[in-house]
């Protein structure tokens, strides 16, 4: 059974961590052309009958991007939905944790949204603030 512990080491171990609290860890990815983008990665327990981890990257800040643009632009991924957290628009996806092939079901998954949320936030803010 994969445990949130093994997740924080796997990324540990390959990605610059920023901040690291109990129950979620926000790190750095490098992406094509210099560019970075920051994900976050949350331990979300019991939700529907067992934990889950939440990775999330943003997109831009809510009020200095075209929302409906975004929703039309998420909604032709295979991973990740979009959404807006403490004013910051970005994509999401969640996965169980139980029995979580972390090579496949998590850095798959984790690189798509991360990809994804760069490539949109240079589409719709022309900047790499995030």
């Amino acid at each position: 059974m994969t445990t949130w512990t093994d997740v924080i080491n796997f990324v540990r171990t390959r990605y610059e961590v920023l901040e690291d609290t109990d129950g979620w860890l926000r790190f750095r990815l490098e992406g094509p052309d210099g560019r970075t983008q920051q994900v976050t990665v949350h331990h979300v327990e019991e939700l529907h009958d067992g934990a889950w981890i939440e990775i999330s990257s943003p997109v831009g800040w809510a009020d200095k991007i075209d929302l409906r643009s975004l929703l039309e632009l998420a909604g032709s991924s295979a991973v990740g939905g979009a959404a807006v957290v403490d004013g910051v628009a970005l994509l999401k996806h969640t996965v169980p944790l139980e029995d979580l092939s972390i090579e496949h079901e998590f850095e798959r998954p984790l690189k798509a949204v991360v990809a994804r949320a760069d490539s949109l936030e240079h589409q719709l803010t022309q900047s790499d603030e995030f």
